[in-house]
């Protein structure tokens, strides 16, 4: 083997070994489908962004815990799906081949992979105000650049514990982000954590 090829394949054990984690910092083995239910203690601060009264789709639902939660808060789903559903009211369909059904949001904890992400942001920001979950190291790379003109809100919740019963938090900060079609108002007003 040349030293090229075991460069090579240095790299490409640490490749694998970060895409197989849960976290860029984390030991434990990511899920399949970054199937991470969303706690109930990660809508709270949402919730101060969303009228009384609204409707919304969820196109990522998993087991529908998230529709579940925002439900409390007046919150009335008119779609629910999921690749692969985990309840009897979620819909299975891709999330990228669904339309927007006549709502007020789309409120989503999406998978966190960028190929996934990315589309999603633009699929939904074009037809409906956006709400999604994830990490918020996001906003500082260069590849939120092409997203920024649609980003309208940051609110900041930290480290939520995904995993029921165990005793310590993610070891990323997340927030809810709201995209809509750009409109050349900027920059996004920023909500950090109460």
């Amino acid at each position: 083997m040349t030293s090229s090829e075991t460069s090579f394949n240095s790299r490409r054990k640490i490749t694998l070994v970060i895409w197989c984690n849960m976290g860029k910092r984390s030991d434990f083995e990511r899920v399949e489908r970054d199937f991470y239910p969303t706690p109930y203690e990660a809508v709270l601060p949402l919730t101060d962004h969303l009228p009384d009264t609204f409707s919304f789709i969820e196109p990522c639902a998993g087991d529908g815990r998230l529709v579940n939660h925002i439900k409390v808060h007046g919150g009335i789903c008119t779609w629910a799906s999921d690749i692969e559903p985990q309840a009897d009211f979620v819909f299975k369909a891709d999330a990228l081949d669904v339309e927007p059904q006549a709502a007020d949001y789309m409120i989503t904890n999406p998978p966190w992979n960028r190929k996934i992400l990315h589309p999603m942001i633009e699929h939904y920001s074009d037809r409906i105000p956006t709400w999604l979950l994830f990490d918020a190291d996001w906003m500082h790379t260069k590849q939120s650049v092409p997203f920024m003109p649609r980003l309208k809100k940051v609110v900041s919740i930290g480290r939520i514990k995904w995993i029921e019963g165990s005793k310590s938090t993610g070891k990323d900060n997340c927030c809810w982000y709201l995209f809509d079609k750009p409109d050349g108002e900027w920059p996004p007003q920023f909500f950090g954590r109460k």
